[in-house]
């Protein structure tokens, strides 16, 4: 695992800038660096030494020099690669990975992925022709960033390095906020920085004479086996499971694994037998905290087991410096934990294993259920109907079945942008001091449903997050946090192998009326105990919601809100009614709220200049003493007011808009409002549908019609529409603010 940077074009003090760029990223790769330049180009890296600790070093060149390569990531099939390649007269001079990339270009080409198994982004030079070949990994496991600057390419694996480029003008996209605040993360290729983009996963670019072309060369294509029995498909996982994690363990440095209470980690940490496992959790009850669950199944499977528990100090101190290591804002607060479980393990591995891809590859949100769930009530219900019930229920207070009933008003393709939803457009117009650049996040999804269309919903959320949600958020964070500590994290849930299998379930035997990745979970219950493999999911679930009910947090957050960058962007009096009323527990609005907090924390750091460290919040009071000891000490401080105060080619020069094509902006009608889901948190309208069968272990029938579904047994209908009932009357009269009737 390493960094990679680099810049074509003549520049005074070429030498200087590069070493400036590949420092700047240090901590992707702190065991030594590597340096090429020529008249045209100049080439950066870091390294992070996993396999061939001797000879492993780069800028690593083919036999005859004219190809120069800086890479990030690993080959795991690379021992056989070398072999067919030494076959075909190819000539090594170390035993690293790197060097059967380069000559897997040489020899294949453009063709080359095919023959690639591993996660990677990076560039190769070709002497001979000035052209830069630019690559990133199948799933987007490795990030790649590139700008031009005049007809100049400029590229590196973290922003943080091109904005040490001289000539690079830094300037905010406001377009990025637009979309940030509703899915809580950028969708790619567009960044928080104009005229900055990620290459998008399965891609390959090619720079020549000041022209970019970028192309596809994979995609996450669903092909359902309708004649798949269950017992089939779990054979098939466990075999391409089993094997990829035998793969991600290729390494010349100890390999642990992470493992917290849910399905996906435990089943990676079930083959790591006598090997190292690390969790981490916050004191507030086993909502908050797997670690008692991590410990105990580590005494089951035979692991050495590291834990940490992160105090509420720890947590807020440390989110400047990992929105610094982001990049960009992100707002899922599960980052922070992420950053301090690779933190712990990186004290005793250089590698660590992950469950990450598991969920959207084999189906396991639960949201995944919704087209199931809301099929027959959207079938009896006209739409115009659904529209009205979904307007009385914004009125209602939270009360079970409200939720359901709002988000079962739109098709798929309308009320489905990926795991997240914050804000939606009527929200964005009226928090925004700027409403001209809220639109209607939906747009930006609309290119993934065209290219899913035929599949059925719940595969068409699968390839949505795929290729939107887990590159935006999942892996990012995955890469960011692992990296700010300088340890190498591997997914191998994210192996095009295992993917082949995943893509090949019908799905039933992914998500249906038993539980969530229904076929992987059996084929983890191989190797787990039943109540680990069946274990609802939960996700990293972080206490922020607890801590903007405390009043020393509330007034962390408070203060940010009062900011002049708050001001520059937002309607602060309503940011501070949102804030109130979350305190007062009027509304869970701690999402909301999160995510206006990690972006002006990340503003003032890239666009303020204020340093990280500077940005901590201060911290809690010491509580008071007993008061006998306050008596007997009338010379100690004490301040109260204080104890009461965080697909296809194409061919484009990107100068100031991102490409239309790859963020899939285009002109439309603006779209009805949209509700917003919640995140990865188990629905209680309908959750008894779909929770976990326990030790039945049904066989599920793929001919089987579900029976109608509107409520769980533990809802009432009748109580339900008699309190809706009364809920009407006390809101008949009220104006309809959005204009809907």
């Amino acid at each position: 695992m390493c960094g990679i940077c680099g810049f074509t074009g003549e520049l005074e003090q070429r030498e200087d800038i590069i070493r400036k760029m590949t420092e700047v990223i240090t901590h992707r790769g702190p065991d030594s660096d590597g340096f090429f330049m020529d008249n045209y180009i100049s080439m950066g890296f870091r390294r992070l030494s996993i396999i061939d600790l001797e000879t492993g070093d780069q800028p690593i060149t083919n036999e005859e020099g004219n190809l120069v390569l800086t890479y990030n990531g690993e080959i795991y099939n690379y021992k056989d690669l070398k072999k067919e390649l030494e076959g075909l007269g190819h000539k090594f001079s170390t035993t690293s990975d790197s060097e059967v990339v380069v000559h897997a270009f040489e020899e294949w080409g453009e063709d080359m992925f095919e023959h690639l198994r591993g996660m990677f982004a990076f560039a190769i030079y070709n002497k001979d022709t000035r052209a830069v070949f630019l690559a990133r990994d199948f799933f987007g496991i490795k990030p790649l960033h590139y700008t031009l600057i005049g007809d100049e390419l400029c590229y590196a694996s973290e922003i943080k390095s091109i904005l040490e480029h001289p000539d690079f003008m830094k300037r905010f996209n406001d377009k990025a906020l637009d979309a940030y605040l509703s899915f809580q993360y950028v969708p790619q290729p567009m960044t928080f920085f104009k005229d900055v983009y990620c290459l998008l996963p399965g891609h390959f670019m090619w720079y020549r004479d000041g022209v970019i072309e970028t192309q596809r060369y994979f995609e996450a294509k669903f092909k359902p086996d309708l004649e798949m029995t269950e017992e089939e498909a779990v054979n098939k996982i466990e075999k391409a499971f089993e094997d990829s994690v035998e793969a991600h363990k290729i390494a010349d440095v100890e390999v642990g694994c992470f493992l917290s209470s849910g399905v996906d980690s435990s089943y990676v940490a079930s083959y790591f037998s006598g090997q190292k496992t690390f969790t981490v959790g916050f004191d507030f009850g086993e909502k908050y905290n797997e670690i008692d669950w991590a410990k105990s199944l580590s005494e089951k499977i035979g692991v050495e087991h590291h834990e940490k528990l992160i105090s509420s100090e720890e947590f807020w101190a440390a989110v400047p410096k990992v929105q610094y290591h982001m990049d960009q804002p992100l707002a899922d607060p599960s980052c922070i934990a992420l950053y301090f479980v690779t933190k712990l393990a990186s004290e005793y591995v250089k590698v660590v294993l992950s469950g990450e891809g598991a969920d959207e590859l084999f189906g396991g949100y639960t949201c995944y259920n919704d087209p199931r769930v809301f099929k027959w009530y959207q079938k009896i219900v006209p739409y115009f109907l659904r529209r009205g019930i979904g307007w009385i229920c914004r009125k209602l207070p939270d009360i079970k079945g409200r939720d359901y009933l709002i988000r079962a008003i739109h098709p798929l393709e309308k009320r489905y942008i990926g795991n997240a939803y914050m804000y939606d457009e009527k929200q964005k117009k009226e928090l925004l001091k700027n409403p001209e650049i809220a639109s209607d996040p939906s747009r930006l999804c609309r290119r993934m449903y065209t290219r899913a269309r035929r599949w059925d919903d719940e595969t068409k959320m699968q390839y949505l997050d795929i290729n939107m949600w887990m590159v935006g958020d999942i892996l990012l964070k995955a890469d960011r946090m692992s990296m700010a500590n300088s340890l190498e994290l591997r997914v191998p849930f994210l192996d095009k192998e295992v993917f082949k299998v995943a893509a090949s379930l019908p799905t039933p035997l992914r998500v249906n009326k038993y539980n969530t990745k229904y076929a992987m979970r059996k084929a983890a219950a191989r190797h787990l105990p039943d109540e680990v493999a069946e274990k609802p999911k939960l996700g990293f679930p972080v206490p922020t919601r607890v801590w903007l009910k405390d009043e020393h947090y509330y007034h962390v957050v408070k203060d940010m809100f009062q900011s002049t960058t708050a001001e520059k962007f937002f309607n602060t009096e309503l940011l501070l009614n949102y804030l109130d009323d979350h305190f007062e527990e009027k509304e869970d609005n701690s999402r909301k709220i999160w995510t206006i907090y990690v972006f002006l924390v990340w503003y003032q750091i890239y666009f303020g200049a204020v340093a990280p460290e500077d940005l901590k919040p201060a911290e809690r009071p010491a509580a008071p003493a007993p008061a006998e000891t306050i008596d007997e000490a009338q010379d100690e401080e004490f301040d109260e007011e204080e104890e009461e105060a965080s697909g296809g080619t194409k061919v484009f020069k990107p100068v100031k808009e991102s490409p239309a094509e790859e963020t899939g902006e285009e002109e439309s009608a603006q779209e009805e409002e949209i509700a917003e889901p919640e995140q990865e948190e188990e629905q209680p309208v309908y959750e008894d549908i779909y929770s976990s069968s326990g030790k039945k272990a049904r066989r599920v029938n793929i001919e089987e019609e579900e029976a109608p579904i509107s409520f769980t047994d533990d809802i009432d209908p009748d109580d339900f529409f008699a309190n809706l009932k009364s809920q009407l009357r006390e809101n008949f009269d009220e104006s309809d603010e959005s204009g809907e009737e």
